[in-house]
């Protein structure tokens, strides 16, 4: 198999007229973020089984961001140096090993790990695997390639709740078969990355070049500040309905069906995927001030929901949780494809995430030991007034830095 050079005329050329690369790339981004999401609708399960607070539901979820961040700050400069096939099967290593691990937890200590895995295999993904579907588009379909890849993402984290809260509720022992069932497809998205070419980029190998924390080139930093600015409120409410949303479904409104609450996390992502179609022809700045305008209502949905039970309330905020971080995702990788140079798409992949999900990571551990104190109610409405400020700073920060 040869290796194809991006960045040469003859390189682009090859890649444009194999678009089926670009489709595969994204498929290993929607296999993995299946697995992200399947334990959400679990956890009720777990806690029943193994017996932990909300707090400690929210440390569990909160390893996956640190495994992400970790491998963040290393996977989108490794890519971009030496390819992103190196990258991607290290990191479906990590999933397979994750799948495992959930299958046969029995203790707070195994959730913890397979989660951090988890983050691992998703941190790649979102550096490498993204970067990889933009790559594979060339040059003539960056706008195309970024809402491919942008879709991949919340196209699986909003598959993987949907399958396993479907067999939570007709098998008495579901993780077990949720987690063969995911171990079989990364096994054969492993096989499909084997089958895609190795991409190198045209640079001097003795350069001095050494790992660093993550960066972008000074001309594309305020492209990528606008883009946390949107997408870090809105995958931080994301992040509040997968941890904490089974627990106010079935401790606060009375709702305890594994389906009802891995439906609640599909239909978020759902939307998520639907709403980057509907507004692929608006400009970036009007997507990322409509994707702004949904984290708002769905914080006040969410407080609506907790101080009044209504169950109905709760799931409108996870709907327009998904728009706002496909929203702000969508923005934020159209601008990374359209202006950061392709030897440094992964790396600023990788800025972005990292940006988005720190707040992801913090809010909810930060809330989920609030509720331990004050109660269910409580916590979650003084999140909610916290995320609708920041997400209402976000809005701001949009309209005074990008211009139409």
């Amino acid at each position: 198999m040869t290796t194809c050079e991006i960045g040469s005329p003859s390189g682009a050329e090859n890649l444009e007229q194999r678009p089926w690369r670009m489709w595969s790339a994204a498929w290993v981004v929607t296999a993995v973020f299946v697995l992200s999401n399947s334990a959400t609708p679990l956890y009720v399960y777990w806690q029943r089984e193994i017996g932990f607070s909300s707090g400690t539901l929210t440390v569990i979820f909160a390893a996956y961001i640190l495994g992400l961040l970790v491998t963040l700050s290393l996977a989108g400069q490794l890519s971009d140096r030496y390819g992103r096939k190196p990258v991607l099967l290290p990191g479906l290593a990590a999933a397979i090993l994750a799948c495992v691990l959930f299958a046969t937890a029995t203790t707070v200590a195994a959730l913890l790990f397979a989660r951090f895995l988890s983050g691992v295999a998703v941190g790649v993904v979102v550096s490498a695997g993204m970067a990889s579907v933009v790559d594979f588009g060339g040059p003539n379909r960056r706008r195309l390639a970024s809402l491919i890849a942008s879709v991949a993402m919340v196209l699986g984290a909003g598959l993987g709740p949907l399958l396993a809260g479907s067999l939570a509720v007709h098998l008495s022992e579901p993780v077990v078969p949720i987690f063969a069932a995911e171990l079989i497809v990364l096994a054969c998205t492993g096989l499909l990355v084997l089958a895609l070419p190795q991409k190198r980029f045209d640079r001097e190998r003795n350069d001095g070049w050494h790992l660093r924390f993550p960066s972008v080139p000074r001309p594309n930093q305020r492209q990528i500040a606008v883009g946390v600015a949107v997408f870090g409120p809105g995958i931080t409410a994301t992040s509040f309905v997968l941890s904490l949303g089974p627990s106010l479904l079935s401790k606060l409104l009375h709702v305890t069906s594994p389906l009802v609450a891995g439906g609640t996390a599909c239909a978020m992502f759902l939307t998520a995927t639907g709403i980057q179609f509907a507004v692929r022809h608006l400009s970036i700045r009007r997507t990322l001030l409509i994707g702004a305008a949904a984290t708002v209502m769905s914080m006040i949905s969410i407080a609506v929901a907790v101080d009044a039970s209504l169950a109905g309330f709760l799931i409108l905020a996870a709907l327009l949780a998904g728009a706002g971080q496909g929203l702000g995702q969508l923005g934020g990788l159209s601008l990374i494809g359209l202006h950061v140079p392709a030897h440094r798409r992964a790396e600023a992949n990788a800025v972005m995430n990292v940006g988005g999900y720190i707040p992801a990571g913090l809010l909810p551990v930060l809330t989920g030991c609030l509720i331990d104190f004050t109660g269910l109610a409580s916590g979650a409405t003084i999140f909610a007034a916290a995320l609708g400020l920041v997400a209402t700073a976000g809005a701001t920060f949009v309209q005074v830095r990008l211009r139409e």
